[in-house]
C-alpha cells in the first residue's frame, strides 16, 4: 500500500526553501492585510495602481494563498486555566473559570477567524522546467527524478531569493508587509493544511531537530 507522503509533491525543507520532486523549488512569503475600506478614494486608488504595476512587473508566476480558520487560542487557554487553579480567592476564580469556558464558546461556535495571506515564489531550472507546476505552491505530483546537487539547490536558491526580495518590495509599495517563512514556519504551514482541524485546537507536534534545517 503506497503512504500517503509519496502523493505529497514536497520532497525536502531546506533553509526556507521547499524542494519539489520535480526539482523545482519555491519560497513563501507571510504578507500583512491592509484594511482598504477604510482608505480614501485617492489612496484606494493610489494602491490599486501600485499593484496594478507590480503585477505587469512580473516576468514569473505566482501563486497567491488566502487562509481562512477558527483562531487557536489553546496556549490562551491553558493559561486561563493555570491561573484559575492558583487563584486563592474564591470569586475571582469563579470568574475566571466562567470566563474560559466563555471563550471556549465562542471558539466552538466559529465566532473568531483569522485570516493569513501568504505568495508562493517559483524557481524552476531550464532543464525541469516541462515538469514544473507552474504558480501551484504544491503542484500535481511529477514523475520522481534526480535530486539536485548541492550547488545547484545554493544557485537556484540565489535566484529565488532575488525574486522573493523584488516581490517584497513591489508590495511593499502597496503599503504591505512582507515576511519570509524559515523552515520550521513553512512546515508548520504544511502541517496545518494536511492537518486543519487539528490546526485549530491544539498544539503543533514539535519538529526533530534534523528537519530545522
Amino acid at each position: 500500500m503506497a503512504s500517503t507522503q509519496q502523493f505529497i509533491p514536497v520532497d525536502q525543507i531546506k533553509e526556507g526553501v521547499m524542494i519539489l520532486k520535480s526539482g523545482a523549488i519555491r519560497g513563501i512569503v507571510m504578507v500583512s492585510s491592509l484594511n482598504f475600506a477604510l482608505k480614501s478614494d485617492d489612496e484606494q486608488t493610489a494602491i490599486l495602481l501600485q499593484f496594478q504595476n507590480f503585477l505587469n512587473s512580473l516576468d514569473f508566476s505566482l501563486e497567491i494563498i488566502v487562509q481562512s480558520r477558527r483562531l487557536n487560542i489553546t496556549g490562551y487557554l491553558d493559561k486561563l486555566n493555570e491561573l484559575e487553579q492558583k487563584q486563592e480567592n474564591e470569586l475571582l476564580k469563579t470568574q475566571t473559570g466562567e470566563y474560559r469556558k466563555f471563550i471556549e464558546e465562542l471558539i466552538k461556535a466559529g465566532s473568531i477567524m483569522t485570516k493569513t495571506f501568504y505568495v508562493v515564489v517559483p524557481f524552476t531550472s531550464l532543464e525541469f522546467k516541462h515538469l514544473a507546476g507552474g504558480a501551484r505552491g504544491l503542484p500535481t505530483l511529477p514523475p520522481k527524478i534526480a535530486k539536485l546537487t548541492e550547488e545547484q539547490f545554493q544557485q537556484y536558491k540565489n535566484q529565488l531569493w532575488q525574486r522573493m526580495e523584488f516581490v517584497a518590495m513591489g508590495l511593499s509599495r502597496c503599503g504591505l508587509k512582507v515576511v519570509p517563512l524559515d523552515t520550521p514556519e513553512i512546515i508548520e504551514l504544511l502541517w496545518a493544511l494536511y492537518h486543519p482541524d487539528e490546526a485549530e485546537v491544539g498544539y503543533y507536534p514539535e519538529m526533530p531537530p534534523e528537519l530545522l534545517l
